[in-house]
This record gives C-alpha cells, sequence and structure tokens, in this order.
C-alpha cells in the first residue's frame, strides 16, 4: 500500500515567524499520522504559495498544508481550485484574522494543536468562490465605498482586524463613504439602488466576527449576500450595534440579506468599484461570483463547529469592544450633526 504524502507550505514571516519555530515538531506529527511530509518556505515572490501548491497537487500529493494567515491560505486555495484532480487541504493558522480557520474551528496561533486537528481524520466539503472566472476565494468577497476604505488603513491595523480595520480608526473616514448606483443579479432576482457595501461571504467569519453571517453554511452552495444600503453615519451605528448583538441586523430593513450561488455586480456609473477578495484587492467590478459547491475537502474540527452556537473567545471580545467604542463615537458625531442643523 502507497504510502500518503503530505505537503507543508508555510510562511516564514507569519506570526512573528511561529511557524518558522516549529516546523521540525509538525513534521513529526504528521509522519505519526501516516504522512511521508515535507515541507516548503515561501519566498516574497508573488504567487509563490499558489505556485507550489500547484506543482504539489500535479505531482500527487494527497494532502497540502497551508501555515501562515489569510493571506497564505487564499494563495494555497488559488492553486488547488482550478485543477481537476485535488488533495485534501489542511490549514495551520498563523495569522492574526484568520476567518477560515474561526470557521472550521482550528487552534490559531498555536501550529502543534492545529496540526493535531488532522489526526481526528474529520473532514469538510467546503464551497469555494470563483471570481473573474478564473480567481478564487473562501471567505468573502466585498465591494463597496465603505470596503474601500480599508485600502487606506495602515497594513498592521488591517492585518489586525481585517474587514472592520476601519473601525480602529474611528469616524474620521465616515465622511467619505456614500452609496452608489448599483446592479446585483442573483439567484432570487435583481437588486437595483444605491449602496454602500456589498458583502458575498461563505463562511460565518469576517473579520473575526462570527455574527455578520451567522447562518452561513460552508457546504450548501450558497454565499450569503448581504448589501447595505445606507451610508448615514445613524445608520451605520445602528447595524454595528445590531451585529454586535448577535447578528440582529439580518432582519434590518437598510440590510438586504440573501442566499444565492452566483452573483453578477454590475456598477451604474462610470466610477470605478474595487472587489475585496478575503481581504485584498481582487479586481473591479463588473464581476460575477459563482459559488462552487464543495469543491475542496478541509480538515476541520467538526466536533467544535455548531450551527447555531458561536463562542467568543477573547479576540472577538477585543473586536466587540472596537465596534461598541467606533458607535458611540457616530452616535456623537451624528447628534453633533444634529445640533448644527437646529
Amino acid at each position: 500500500m502507497r504510502q500518503k504524502r503530505a505537503r507543508l507550505i508555510y510562511n516564514p514571516t507569519s506570526g512573528q515567524e511561529i511557524m518558522k519555530k516549529n516546523v521540525g515538531q509538525v513534521l513529526d506529527i504528521l509522519e505519526g499520522f501516516g504522512y511521508e511530509t515535507s515541507a516548503f518556505q515561501t519566498t516574497p515572490e508573488p504567487d509563490s504559495a499558489k505556485n507550489e501548491a500547484s506543482r504539489a497537487a500535479k505531482a500527487g500529493f494527497d494532502l497540502v498544508i497551508a501555515a501562515g494567515g489569510d493571506g497564505t491560505i487564499n494563495e494555497v486555495v488559488n492553486g488547488l481550485a482550478p485543477l481537476k484532480k485535488r488533495p485534501k487541504v489542511a490549514l495551520i493558522p498563523t495569522g492574526t484574522t484568520n476567518d477560515l480557520a474561526r470557521a472550521l474551528k482550528i487552534p490559531r496561533g498555536n501550529p502543534i494543536k492545529a496540526a493535531q486537528v488532522i489526526g481526528k481524520n474529520q473532514l469538510i466539503h467546503l464551497d469555494v468562490g470563483r471570481a473573474h472566472g478564473d480567481t478564487y476565494f473562501v471567505n468573502i468577497a466585498a465591494a463597496g465605498t465603505l470596503t474601500e476604505l480599508t485600502y487606506n488603513v495602515p497594513s498592521q491595523l488591517k492585518t489586525m482586524i481585517g474587514y472592520l480595520a476601519y473601525l480602529v480608526k474611528g469616524v474620521e473616514l465616515l465622511p467619505r463613504v456614500k452609496t452608489v448606483p448599483v446592479k446585483i443579479t442573483h439567484d432570487q432576482g435583481v437588486f437595483e439602488d444605491e449602496a454602500s457595501m456589498v458583502f458575498a461571504a461563505i463562511t460565518n467569519s469576517v473579520g473575526g466576527f462570527e455574527t455578520i453571517a451567522p447562518d452561513a453554511k460552508l457546504d450548501d452552495g450558497n454565499f450569503t449576500l448581504i448589501i447595505v444600503k445606507t451610508a448615514n453615519l445613524i445608520d451605520i451605528a445602528n447595524l454595528v450595534r445590531k451585529l454586535i448583538q448577535g447578528g440582529k441586523h439580518i432582519g434590518d430593513k437598510r440590510i438586504e440579506y440573501i442566499k444565492t450561488s452566483k452573483i453578477v455586480i454590475e456598477p451604474q456609473t462610470d466610477e470605478r468599484m474595487m472587489i475585496n477578495l478575503d481581504g485584498e484587492y481582487g479586481g473591479d467590478a463588473p464581476i460575477t461570483l459563482e459559488n462552487l459547491k464543495n469543491h475542496l475537502e478541509f480538515f476541520a474540527d467538526t466536533d467544535e463547529i455548531s450551527d447555531d452556537a458561536f463562542d467568543l473567545d477573547t479576540e472577538e471580545l477585543a473586536l466587540e469592544a472596537i465596534a461598541q467604542k467606533f458607535s458611540h463615537e457616530v452616535d456623537e458625531l451624528g447628534q453633533g450633526e444634529k445640533d448644527n442643523q437646529e
């Protein structure tokens, strides 16, 4: 019987070089699970992790382990997703936000515990998003002026809290938020109106919060499409408040909340609309997003995955405090504007 082979692809600089310090022990753990295991250290060259993942798959490896932050994981997915024969995938999350790892309940910042999840042999056939026909994502696609603010936030802060990075900057960026006319075609029909943000989520975790798309399923073939229809400061503060109160924003009239397997986003002006894929710039609209149902098989801790319960860890509690502070600041700004009008 042929011995299974695993290829560890790791980012040596992620998470204060934590993976670099634990490579040997991780390899030992994988060997103990019956894998003949080798390692590849990514380089600063573009697509380093993507190219190695593709090479490993074509070379017949049974398992590819992505060790690093969301960027490394996204590259590995983009290396594997276009192929007809795709190996299993495992995560060793050493970044900070690690949205997919949160959804799969993989221990973050602890390579040893993350590697041990592979030994449980619990697997999920995960949906994968495809954009522009040849780019893949596993967590979220986003568009709109509210999303574009994150490109102007210092990279260190953006790394800390992902898609909600603009919250750290407080209200100073919000005057630039505006709604833009957009046409969004989905399985349930067509939205043709003004929007400040559009989300297409695969997992329930966005920027560290597990309540933005609280009922998202990892394997149902659907995106959770969220359209924010307002740029009003008070409205945004209220939506953030509902978000941190357990996902109560999904029933708000200022939100469209739709399950759909395909999305076409078309700006209705000549103004540029940038697309964010898994936290990075992913081209401009118009864009077609397709959900590839059960496209990649991931190791997960399925014992810990719950359909209706999300435990707050210390990181998420910190994010919640940031969101509460943001909401309070916006309230104060809105009251100031009201007083000036009077």
